[in-house]
């Protein structure tokens, strides 16, 4: 089960920027799963990739070069890369290919459904890949809580007191909520507004498109 990594903000506050509030470090969120198993397909792939590389024969080292040269990017875009970055001002989400910045003046709403999205003013739709959908997760969670709402009836009910424990909720699904609460609160403050901006990770693609470019030529010249 997948599980976004969440860094808290740093307790030392920057140096303030024409602000009457402190600015704090970047939160990061990040899915733990995911690096875990991009960092075991990498080794994998580096390991038989170099394997053939020094042992093969014949044309074997120049497809292995080729198809490490093509996968490599794509595990580290799938995988290492995604990662959603939230401050007051702004949510950065870094996707497999695409770096998209949004100030909280701009975001309309982010969502929850088979996949975690934020949605702009414009109307355009982001996923947020770092952060997946556990739907087992949520609907333990949705049980627990019915559960805690039906004991807490009983107690109520019966005069006890004492406090009932609340569902554990996913990662992400948390995540989502510290999202949109930070959202409502910074939304109109005038260091939240501003342009989104969206930036193509070439730096990603065109190794990937080079990779099969060669591995292609490589396989239809036999």
């Amino acid at each position: 089960m997948t599980s976004p990594e969440h860094q808290s903000p740093d307790p030392e506050p920057t140096k303030p920027t024409g602000s009457a509030a402190p600015q704090y470090k970047d939160r990061i969120y990040r899915s733990l799963a995911g690096i875990v198993g991009g960092v075991l397909l990498l080794a994998v792939i580096g390991w038989l990739g170099v394997d053939a590389v020094f042992a093969g024969e014949g044309r074997t080292p120049w497809l292995a070069l080729a198809a490490m040269l093509f996968l490599v990017p794509l595990i580290v875009a799938y995988t290492l890369r995604p990662a959603v970055y939230v401050n007051d001002d702004r949510l950065r989400v870094r996707n497999p290919f695409r770096v998209i910045v949004l100030p909280w003046g701009q975001v309309a709403s982010l969502r929850s459904g088979f996949t975690n999205e934020v949605f702009a003013e414009s109307g355009a739709k982001y996923q947020l890949w770092a952060l997946p959908v556990s739907l087992r997760a949520r609907s333990k969670a949705n049980r627990q809580e019915a559960r805690a709402a039906a004991q807490a009836a009983r107690k109520g009910g019966g005069g006890a007191g004492g406090a009932v424990e609340g569902p554990r909720r996913h990662e992400s699904d948390l995540a989502m909520a510290e999202m949109r609460e930070l959202h409502e609160r910074r939304r109109g403050d005038e260091a939240a507004q501003g342009e989104v901006t969206v930036r193509w990770a070439y730096e990603i693609a065109a190794p990937a498109v080079a990779g099969a470019v060669l591995l292609a030529v490589l396989l239809a010249v036999g």
